[in-house]
């Protein structure tokens, strides 16, 4: 059995509004990435709390914190972004889950990234330690035009720093915004680390974000192969299919259960069950 959680924010900025729809799917996790219009690592802990309230009183968890750490240039202040990972270590622990998103940090238009390579290195090892000591889980994202938006450099992050608290959230619609067949491309490099999926698909072809099973993304394929693994962990559903943005996605009610019951259709037609 998987688990299915969901970016509620790309429902509603509004958070009775997010359980209700998440709850009219039967969906009972959350990847926590905002609320009321502000990003997770920006609410205050009043406002924290109220909402770790209201996710216990309906039975919500999270699954992970989506925050934007390593979502910055690799030439920006890291300092300043290590403050703010503090953050998103604190904001796991009071919503009792082990998994922060992170990224390997925006390249400059028109660099090659392998310029940036140690200094990508450096920033991810440092944040993989802290993480160790925290006993937190990162999970990279391969994001269109980060260092780590290609199978072999998401590879590189890696190997180069080998830790049970670096892994890969595999998102295949990503993959093919860079170019890249996700399921004969990427997920043979990249299956030993995937410990969470995004659940987002989209058309080489105009690199727009479709329904899963509509797409380019190879998704059943992707998912056939790891359950027959024997994975059981978490599907994220991602949808943006109204408006995608660099640091977030938007699709509203009507259209978070289009991409909802695609979801559970695929996972029907393999015959996999979920919670």
């Amino acid at each position: 059995m998987v688990t299915i959680s969901a970016f509620a924010d790309e429902i509603s900025p509004d958070l009775i509004e997010q359980l209700d729809v998440l709850e009219s799917e039967g969906i009972r996790h959350i990847e926590f990435r905002g609320v009321w219009n502000k990003n997770v690592l920006d609410l205050s802990d009043d406002e924290l709390q109220t909402v770790r309230n209201q996710l216990r009183a309906r039975g919500f968890r999270v699954s992970a914190v989506g925050s934007p750490i390593g979502k910055i240039s690799i030439e920006d202040d890291f300092d300043e972004h290590l403050r703010r990972f503090e953050r998103a270590i604190a904001v796991a622990k009071a919503f009792d889950t082990s998994y922060i998103r992170i990224f390997s940090f925006f390249i400059p238009d028109g660099a090659a990234a392998d310029g940036y390579r140690d200094e990508v290195l450096r920033r991810i090892g440092e944040l993989v330690r802290r993480a160790e000591a925290a006993g937190v889980i990162l999970l990279h994202e391969n994001e269109k035009d980060i260092y780590g938006d290609t199978p072999k450099r998401c590879l590189d992050l890696f190997s180069s720093c080998p830790s049970p608290a670096l892994q890969a959230a595999f998102d295949p619609a990503n993959f093919v915004q860079c170019g890249v067949k996700p399921f004969q491309e990427a997920f043979p490099l990249l299956r030993p680390h995937v410990t969470y999926v995004h659940i987002k698909d989209a058309l080489f072809d105009g690199k727009r974000v479709v329904p899963v099973g509509e797409g380019d993304g190879e998704v059943r394929d992707v998912l056939r192969t790891l359950f027959e693994g024997g994975y059981s962990g978490f599907l994220s559903i991602e949808p943006h299919l109204a408006h995608a943005s660099a640091f977030q996605g938007f699709s509203g009610p009507d259209l978070f259960r289009v991409a909802a019951r695609a979801l559970k259709s695929m996972l029907a037609e393999l015959g996999k069950e979920w919670r």
